[in-house]
């Protein structure tokens, strides 16, 4: 069966940003999830993004990320575009920074949509869209004693 616009449900909520937050603590995948619950919505797409143990051929052995002051606000405007382009019944994201080690938790970001496919095009956008214009940098500190800033995540 097509589906149509004519239920309300199959529209952006009215409020859907449920949480944006940058954190010096663990980060928690079920509070993220939790956070975009939503009756409505019969698809959630969730990423998380974790320290991995490597860069371009370099063992990584911990990373430190630090943010601008206008990290959370930042955050909070790109994920009012995703809101404005696609049908979003609710949102989340979260970011860490200070010192964390391989396998931790660096950001997590849920989006609850009416449909699989929107709320798969949304959450890539979302992510895509904080990873490369929220400022937040990268400190990697490398096994071979080098050390390395990123730019945005």
């Amino acid at each position: 069966m097509a589906h149509t616009n004519d239920h309300p449900g199959e529209r952006a909520a009215q409020d859907p940003i449920k949480l944006i937050a940058v954190r010096e603590t663990p980060l928690s995948v079920d509070e993220v999830f939790r956070a975009v619950g939503d009756d409505a919505a019969g698809g959630i797409a969730l990423f998380v993004g974790t320290v991995r143990n490597h860069d371009e051929g370099a063992d990584v052995d911990a990373l430190g990320y630090s943010c601008h002051p206008s990290a959370e606000t930042e955050m909070r405007r790109i994920a009012e575009k995703v809101v404005a382009d696609h049908p979003v019944r609710a949102l989340a994201a979260v970011h860490r920074v200070g010192d964390l080690r391989v396998g931790d938790l660096a950001v997590v970001v849920a989006v609850a949509c009416p449909h699989r496919a929107e709320a798969f095009d949304a959450c890539r956008k979302l992510i895509d869209d904080l990873k490369h214009e929220v400022p937040i940098w990268k400190h990697q500190k490398f096994s071979d004693g080098t050390e390395e800033w990123v730019g945005a995540c």
